[in-house]
């Protein structure tokens, strides 16, 4: 006859507690389906990164200062804005550049802080100090350095095979998906690389120049008076009728420019298409270019199109995106001639970066699980191995809420955790498995057995498990970029170790009365 031998909750500890409380109760096997439900939802609904997100702040402040030299830009700009910028906690280096007309001042500050509060100061302090600048400086430009919409996750590189169209259709084409790419969703900005604007190209031949005794500075003050659009001028009437006049630009193609009168010679009007030939073209004078070169010796213009996401967004998403609206273009473009190859991919990156890790924690699942079955039996490695996806899914939601994204670093943590956070469960079904198979326990209930089991192994493994945690916690207040960089780990090895202790004290018991039984001499009589 077997007597019911289960301890009172008082001379339980919380394992025991925990262990007890689940053990019949209906809304467990609930419990764990919204447990695992929850890891599956933070798992679709968290951005994916190759790298975890690392806070850098940085600003460039440029001053015009017309009519300065370096000299004195140095001394009367640069060096007292310097001293200033010095007052703002957090700044880690300053470097400036003092030339003709201008001086650029670029802020770095220390890694972790807050780019918001950063920009805001930095502001603030300029503003603060507008009055110490020369009177004939013109107001700073503050532009802040953001990494997380600065740096391109997808750069696209266009080209034309057979130049079919010209390249201004060419530009324009791409300008056009320039804009439709950044309207998608979770884009921040765009840029286009290796491009040449459309212009009028004025060619002087100097020799004409000289022969009519004309200078350049001639030259381009006539272009500049003509080039000129007055804007509209609202003016009423005695009769309070609003009249609206307008006029536009006169140059409006080659042949306006080339009529333009620079001179007078001898009685005569010089126009500009006497001293110069005149082309409609692209701006012949930025020297910047890029090109694709084939096999087969073939080089081609190409010009790459940049596209960055919105800091804390799924990399992966916003990569399939852009991806999707470039496939449903490619008949469109190669009707045109135009050619593309993606040449960078963040997402895939970090798709297959975490696809990979992912694969391994699979693979170490496995792994424990076949350990198991040799050391313990199938029915107790089934058990430890519901422990796995289960501690993975409170981690992840976890992460998720605290605004955490799933990259490399993060899931190297879970890899790190894995084989501590199945301690817990392995501790304490080997011990219900030998409770089990005591000749003590054939006079106790299987649920006495399990309880007492479980209560017995509660103290040392949450010693254990806490003296774990407390070896991550330093890693916390690792500073600079490792410290940012390495965060994922200390942040989610903690999470997931006491995380592996409530699951092991919940459900590891809870299975065990469900698929454990009992050897012949110490089977219960139900």
């Amino acid at each position: 006859m077997q007597t019911n031998n289960v301890s009172s909750d008082k001379e339980l500890n919380i394992a025991g507690k925990l262990a007890k409380i689940f053990l019949h109760n209906p809304l467990t096997f609930v419990f764990a389906l919204f447990i695992l439900s929850l890891g599956v939802i933070a798992l679709q609904m968290m951005p994916k990164e190759e790298n975890p997100k690392i806070a850098i702040s940085a600003g460039n402040i440029i001053i015009p200062a017309p009519g300065l030299n370096p000299q004195e830009v140095q001394k009367n700009i640069v060096e007292p804005l310097e001293k200033k910028l010095r007052e703002i906690t957090g700044i880690k280096h300053i470097y400036s550049t003092s030339m003709n007309n201008m001086a650029v001042v670029n802020i770095v500050y220390n890694i972790g802080e807050d780019r918001e509060k950063s920009n805001v100061k930095l502001y603030d302090k300029i503003m603060q100090n507008m009055d110490a600048l020369p009177a004939n400086v013109r107001k700073p430009i503050v532009k802040p350095f953001d990494i997380d919409i600065s740096i391109p996750i997808v750069t696209i590189a266009f080209y034309q095979k057979e130049k079919k169209i010209p390249y201004k259709k060419f530009l324009s084409t791409l300008e056009n998906m320039q804009l439709a790419i950044n309207a998608l969703n979770n884009v921040s900005k765009t840029a286009l690389r290796g491009d040449h604007k459309e212009q009028y190209n004025v060619e002087v031949d100097s020799n004409k120049l000289n022969g009519y005794h004309l200078s350049l500075g001639q030259i381009s003050t006539a272009i500049e008076s003509l080039a000129l659009k007055i804007p509209n001028v609202d003016v009423t009437t005695k009769k309070n009728a609003l009249v609206i006049m307008s006029v536009e630009s006169s140059i409006k193609s080659i042949k306006d420019i080339e009529n333009i009168i620079v001179a007078e010679y001898m009685g005569s009007p010089v126009y500009l298409k006497d001293v110069a030939h005149v082309s409609d073209g692209v701006e012949i004078q930025k020297k910047q270019s890029a090109n694709i070169r084939f096999a087969d010796g073939k080089q081609h213009d190409l010009i790459t199109l940049e596209i960055s996401k919105l800091g804390g967004t799924n990399a992966v998403s916003v990569s399939e995106d852009i991806k999707e609206y470039l496939s449903h273009q490619r008949e469109y473009l190669k009707s045109l001639g135009i050619e593309y190859k993606v040449t960078r991919d963040y997402g895939q990156r970090a798709s297959v970066a975490v696809d990979e890790l992912g694969h391994h924690i699979l693979v170490t699942v496995g792994i424990i699980f076949i350990m198991l079955i040799v050391f313990l039996g199938w029915r107790e490695s089934l058990i430890v191995s519901f422990t796995v996806p289960a501690v993975l899914a409170i981690t992840l939601f976890v992460a998720y809420m605290s605004g955490q994204t799933i990259n490399r670093i993060t899931l190297f943590a879970f890899l790190l955790s894995l084989g501590i956070l199945v301690d817990a469960g392995i501790i304490v079904i080997e011990n219900i498995h030998r409770h089990m198979h005591s000749q003590e326990a054939k006079d106790k209930t299987l649920d006495t057995i399990i309880i007492e089991a479980t209560n017995e192994t509660g103290n040392p493994t949450n010693i254990a498990t806490f003296a774990i945690v407390l070896t991550m916690i330093p890693m916390v207040f690792v500073g600079g970029m490792m410290g940012s960089f390495m965060k994922p780990i200390p942040l989610n090895v903690p999470v997931a170790l006491i995380a592996s202790l409530f699951v092991a004290y919940i459900f590891v018991p809870y299975l065990s009365r469900k698929l454990l039984k009992r050897t012949k001499d110490t089977q219960e009589e139900i």
